[in-house]
């Protein structure tokens, strides 16, 4: 028979360790050499190696006597170890069960509870203006419903499911394993019957047992004023059935909203590019422009410059969350003509002669700039 090792030689500790870890290293190594986990040859005589020596050091008295008279004190003190040691140092089998098995207790269920439905999502395509002022949309959407010819059961009308014979009605099966810890019981869901507890014999005619048919439902969706591209709106108990019982998940529609031929949105805000002439810009006008309201007429004030960023409050999106709207933003440009009458040429000579030929150069602040001036950011 060989020697038996140093039990903090077996540990992988000095003879100054700490309770604490003395503890800590029990966990570790007990954990890598339990037979039921590990696939070395020795795993065993490891493992009762291991708890023979973490009995010896737990233990104030007899580790005193082993420092003292190494193997011979704490079996002549306290009469040897038993095969597989008491675990001392853990709160009760329940801890060292854990240690082991992850959390497992003996008898722990696996039954099947009831469980929410999946969510469903409907992508929706919408006008500028039907995302600007909301509307009401109407939609087809497939999804699952309880099967309305057995309500449910997957049972034909007249018949009923019966208890599962393997699982007698539980929806789980237990297996007693044996083990160095003792028996443990593993509780799995049964195969037979899938964790409902039953067997159905006459499957209903309409959804062939399965409880649930295949539809296609068109709902109404509230569309609300203001929403942008990306919104998503949730229609709860719109998704698919809950299982056994559960609740049905919801219903979430994605709204994509189409680019408009001149409008273009900033947050709240609406964009609008007005080209104009030079004598507009010069003189100041009057002028009809688009709103999403419909045409509107906007001043112009004289001396306009190209890149001017004109402000129509309230002619926005509604704010989402609060009352209001947001304003519309006319980004002006003074177009140059290309072709002149006589007249247009000869009148143009002249104001050139009375504005002379020096020019005054102003740093321009860039488009981007102007409508945040525009906003007050």
């Amino acid at each position: 028979m060989s020697a038996k090792r140093d039990y903090y030689e077996v540990l992988g500790l000095d003879r100054q360790a700490s309770q604490e870890q003395i503890k800590k290293a029990f966990r570790r190594l007990a954990r890598q050499y339990h037979p039921d986990v590990s696939s070395s040859p020795d795993a065993e005589a490891r493992f009762k190696e291991i708890n023979e020596a973490y009995e010896v050091l737990s233990d104030s008295e007899k580790r005193a006597m082993y420092d003292r008279f190494g193997h011979a004190g704490p079996q002549a003190g306290f009469g040897g170890f038993g095969s597989y040691g008491d675990f001392s140092g853990f709160g009760g089998f329940e801890d060292i069960f854990e240690t082991f098995f992850g959390g497992m207790r003996a008898g722990q269920t696996a039954r099947r509870g009831p469980s929410r439905g999946a969510d469903l999502r409907y992508d929706l395509e919408l006008e500028f203006e039907e995302a600007v002022f909301g509307c009401q949309k109407e939609i087809v959407i497939a999804r699952h419903e309880t099967c309305p010819h057995c309500q449910g059961s997957g049972a034909e009308p007249g018949t009923r499911p019966i208890r599962c014979p393997q699982c007698n009605g539980t929806g789980e099966v237990r297996r007693q394993q044996q083990t160095i810890l003792g028996s443990f019981i593993q509780v799995t869901t049964c195969p037979r019957c899938r964790g409902e507890g039953e067997i159905i014999t006459t499957p209903c005619s309409r959804c062939g047992g399965q409880k649930k048919i295949h539809v296609e439902r068109t709902i109404a969706v509230d569309i609300p004023a203001g929403v942008d591209d990306g919104t998503r709106v949730r229609l709860s108990g719109e998704g698919e059935p809950g299982q056994r019982g559960g609740p049905p998940g919801n219903l979430y529609v994605v709204l994509h909203v189409k680019r408009h031929p001149f409008f273009q949105r900033q947050d709240s805000h609406i964009l609008l590019e007005l080209d104009i002439n030079v004598a507009q810009a010069a003189l100041g006008d009057k002028v009809k422009v688009p709103t999403v309201d419909g045409e509107e007429e906007l001043v112009i004030p004289a001396g306009t410059q190209t890149g001017d960023v004109i402000r129509m409050r309230g002619r926005g999106v509604p704010y989402l969350r609060r009352n209001g709207r947001g304003d519309q933003l006319v980004m002006v440009h003074v177009l140059t003509p290309s072709t002149l009458t006589k007249k247009q040429r000869a009148l143009l000579d002249e104001l050139g002669r009375t504005l002379g030929k020096e020019v005054v150069h102003q740093p321009e602040k860039g488009l981007f700039h102007k409508v945040k001036d525009a906003l007050g950011l």
